[in-house]
């Protein structure tokens, strides 16, 4: 659980007592490569905390084009935030790109977590304001950035993806047409 830790002290320490009550709720869950892990028109039940693997979120427009919204991997957090946090059915879907394995916190035991541990509640909401801020920063690098800024950004941030996800799945996340994708990929140094 040391990874775990670590990762959430990152957003706010926890007391030993409050890691301890949300280890407590916390159940292990795999899902194989390209299992859907929640559909669209399904609610997200459970946030996930992921110890392997990587999973992306996307949406299928009118024509079935696939856009991906965002990818995660060890350690973080993963879900479909709107639906988690309101508990309404999701509008994209988050699927493993890869095998899986997670540590799964059911909405119900987070919120009786908030209840007896305030410490959590908080660590929560520093952990919410960091995935804000972190979309605010996309939102940017999706308008004001030119193709290839946004990939060095990317290169920057997340280079460890270059070599284990699908460059079509990169170049929608980066809003890159695949063929300058892949002319970015052979030409920019990283």
């Amino acid at each position: 659980m040391e990874p775990l830790r670590a990762y959430l002290d990152v957003f706010h320490p926890l007391p030993d007592a409050a890691f301890d009550a949300l280890l407590r709720r916390l159940r292990p869950v795999s899902y194989p490569r390209r299992a859907v892990i929640t559909a669209e028109g399904e609610v997200q039940r459970s946030l996930l905390f992921i110890e392997e693997g990587i999973q992306y979120s996307y949406y299928l427009d009118a024509g079935a084009k696939q856009h991906v919204v965002a990818f995660t991997y060890p350690v973080s957090v993963s879900g479909l935030p709107e639906s988690f946090l309101t508990q309404q059915p999701a509008r994209y879907c988050l699927e493993a790109l890869t095998d899986t394995r997670a540590l799964s916190l059911a909405y119900s035991e987070l919120q009786a977590l908030f209840d007896e541990q305030p410490p959590v509640e908080r660590l929560f909401r520093k952990l919410t304001e960091a995935m804000l801020i972190g979309l605010v920063q996309r939102q940017h690098e999706w308008l004001a950035m030119s193709a290839g800024e946004r990939f060095r950004a990317f290169a920057r941030r997340s280079p460890h993806l270059l070599q284990r996800v699908p460059h079509k799945l990169l170049a929608s996340y980066l809003r890159i047409d695949a063929t300058n994708f892949s002319k970015l990929f052979n030409s920019v140094k990283i």
